[in-house]
């Protein structure tokens, strides 16, 4: 992976939750990619919102925006999330670029392009979300698995209507 190792909070009282430090370190790390992902994600989703022309207008310009609200939403909880576990979270475009998966937006593609782009970077979110859930299952910190399920699931759902508008679900 190449997200960098999460630096633990040096303003708070070590956080004693049942789960060991190492642990949690590696918790950081995942999340903090969940994080990079979501912002890519958002700033992408964002963008072909402000910029879909075509007959498909309406349709992705609404989907879109129902979209990239959710994603704020799941930034701020993400964060907070790395925040409760006892570190910093990530918090500057550049880091952000660094360890997303999920790449900017190459340009303005066209409507369907736009749509494809984004039915894979939904994807690539929750291949690498599943991985997080893995870990945090392993060390049986069931609030982070419970939310990053949850955003599998919207990430999935996500990606099925997206599908569905391009004709190819």
């Amino acid at each position: 992976m190449s997200a960098t190792p999460a630096t633990e909070s040096k303003d708070r009282i070590p956080v004693s939750i049942g789960i060991d430090r190492e642990d949690r370190a590696k918790l950081a790390e995942l999340l903090s990619q969940a994080l990079a992902n979501t912002y890519v994600l958002y700033a992408k989703i964002q963008g072909f919102h402000w910029n879909v022309r075509g007959p498909l207008f309406y349709s992705i310009h609404k989907m879109t925006e129902e979209q990239y609200e959710d994603l704020g939403a799941a930034i701020d909880e993400i964060a907070e999330r790395i925040r409760a576990i006892g570190f910093l979270s990530p918090n500057t475009l550049t880091k952000f670029l660094s360890i997303a998966e999920v790449k900017e937006a190459d340009g303005n593609p066209e409507a369907p392009q736009m749509l494809e782009t984004l039915v894979q970077d939904h994807q690539t979110v929750v291949r690498s979300l599943r991985h997080a859930v893995d870990e945090a299952t392993r060390v049986d910190d069931v609030f982070t698995a419970d939310m990053l399920t949850s955003r599998i699931g919207k990430h999935e759902e996500f990606a099925w209507m997206l599908r569905a508008l391009a004709g190819k679900s």
